[in-house]
């Protein structure tokens, strides 16, 4: 790698720092399988005892009725500097389908110039650069220019089910000035970008029962109500001709890009013929009138994620199916409500089902949409850092997925910045995941750099 214009970015220890990720990302810390409890305590385990070497003044494990967070704190920059909460995760998705990766995804390979395993971008490689950041820094002088604290939890991949409860429990502990997230991505190495939004998300199984049990079709079709054909016709209906969710009152409180929002999606680079060829479809369909990256960060979806109903074994069995069932899986954006998005889908679902079926809704918990302010000493300080690193000022985008973050900034009432290194390609939740490592020592010494402009916008705020 010695050849690569960005080696010099490669701290002295660097082969150490590559070591310990690989280390950390041989964890099988998958919070969604049982079968991997304990591996997720260890990978805890592992982050508590890297901070303490690190020169962190204290680290601990937080455990939860879930999977364990891990806090780690440094607090020697007195209270006239301002304090910094970094937030990421441990815990990783599930491997499947595990003949599609080319090495095994626990056994971390670094093959030209990308780290592959399972966590490398989502979001080992990234809380870990923050932990060597703070380790050089301290190596260096002794100092950092802010008193830090880390907060890293082991349920993001299943949904942060007590992580709420974790930041009421702890709320003392966590009290902090600003936010720093690094478990987002870029546009491209050469276009850097900061996240502004995140969206939410709620999902409903849907159930139409029909009659109390499958009917013959040739004694009782076309005179009983058949279930797949009413949830067919439920779905067919959850968009318009414009492809916009049909909800009533859906886009009521979706509030529009601003202008500088706009003006930076509008310089963003998309190429659909690479954009289908990375998802593998032969075109793209969505909301008319709206780019590409306006549906993926900036608008509100609702797609059927899974569907089933009647006989779909071998062959044919001539029946009228008496259940089917729907998953449906809605993105938010700011500023809709979870709970009133509920509403709004239980009206529309009663309205459009006819009397004669009858209609179970189950809800799979909520999250809310999060935005950040792109004003004030915190938006400053991680724009001239992504800047003095990257080279140019950040575009700003919004993240088309979904996760703790208005939890966070809620509980702790603090601005929040994003500070994360991902790029399209990395192959996040999929087979053969990567981070790429120039991005790391990038996202390394942005870290350093960004605790001392926020010092530096703190003390002239």
């Amino acid at each position: 790698m010695t050849s690569d214009p960005v080696d010099p970015l490669r701290p002295a220890n660097a082969e150490d720092v590559i070591d310990r990720l690989v280390e950390w990302l041989s964890i099988p810390s998958i919070s969604a399988e049982p079968a991997h409890r304990t591996e997720v305590a260890d990978s805890a385990v592992w982050l508590r005892q890297r901070c303490l070497d690190a020169g962190f003044t204290s680290a601990e494990i937080w455990e939860t009725d879930g999977h364990p967070a891990v806090f780690a704190r440094w607090d020697g920059a007195g209270d006239e500097a301002p304090t910094v909460l970094v937030y990421g995760h441990h815990d990783v998705q599930p491997v499947d389908p595990l003949e599609a990766w080319a090495h095994p995804p626990f056994e971390p390979v670094i093959v030209d110039g990308e780290c592959r395993a399972r966590g490398a971008i989502d979001d080992k490689g990234q809380v870990l650069y923050h932990v060597e950041a703070v380790a050089a820094t301290l190596a260096e002088s002794r100092m950092l220019p802010v008193n830090l604290k880390l907060l890293v939890e082991g349920e993001e991949e299943i949904g942060s089910p007590h992580f709420e409860q974790l930041l009421v429990d702890h709320a003392a502990a966590l009290d902090c000035d600003v936010i720093v997230v690094s478990d987002t991505g870029m546009i491209s190495p050469d276009i850097p970008s900061t996240d502004v939004a995140m969206r939410g998300l709620v999902a409903a199984t849907i159930e139409l029962t029909t009659s109390s049990t499958d009917l013959h079709s040739g004694s009782f079709g076309g005179t009983v109500p058949n279930a797949a054909r009413h949830l067919s016709r439920l779905l067919a209906n959850l968009h318009d001709d414009q492809l916009r969710v049909a909800v009533d009152g859906f886009y009521d409180d979706v509030v529009p890009l601003d202008d500088g929002e706009q003006r930076s999606l509008d310089e963003q680079p998309f190429d659909e013929t690479e954009f289908c060829a990375i998802t593998g479809v032969a075109g793209l369909e969505g909301e008319l009138g709206r780019s590409p990256l306006e549906r993926i960060g900036s608008r509100p979806t609702a797609e059927i994620v899974g569907m089933s109903g009647g006989y779909v074994g071998e062959g044919i069995k001539t029946i009228v199916p008496s259940r089917a069932t729907a998953k449906i899986a809605f993105r938010l954006v700011p500023d809709q409500d979870p709970t009133e998005v509920m509403r709004l889908v239980d009206a529309w679902v009663t309205k459009t089902v006819p009397p004669l079926v009858d209609v179970s809704i189950t809800w799979h918990g909520g999250v809310a949409p999060v935005r950040s302010s792109t004003r004030g000493w915190a938006f400053e300080a991680v724009s001239a850092t992504i800047a003095s690193i990257w080279g140019a000022h950040p575009l700003l985008t919004r993240v088309g997925g979904s996760g703790p973050e208005e939890t966070i900034a809620r509980r702790l009432g603090a601005p929040m910045v994003f500070l994360g290194v991902g790029l399209p390609g990395d192959r996040i939740h999929a087979p053969n995941e990567r981070m790429v490592m120039d991005q790391f020592w990038r996202g390394f010494h942005a870290a350093r750099k960004l605790y001392g402009e926020l010092a530096d916008r703190w003390a002239s705020r």
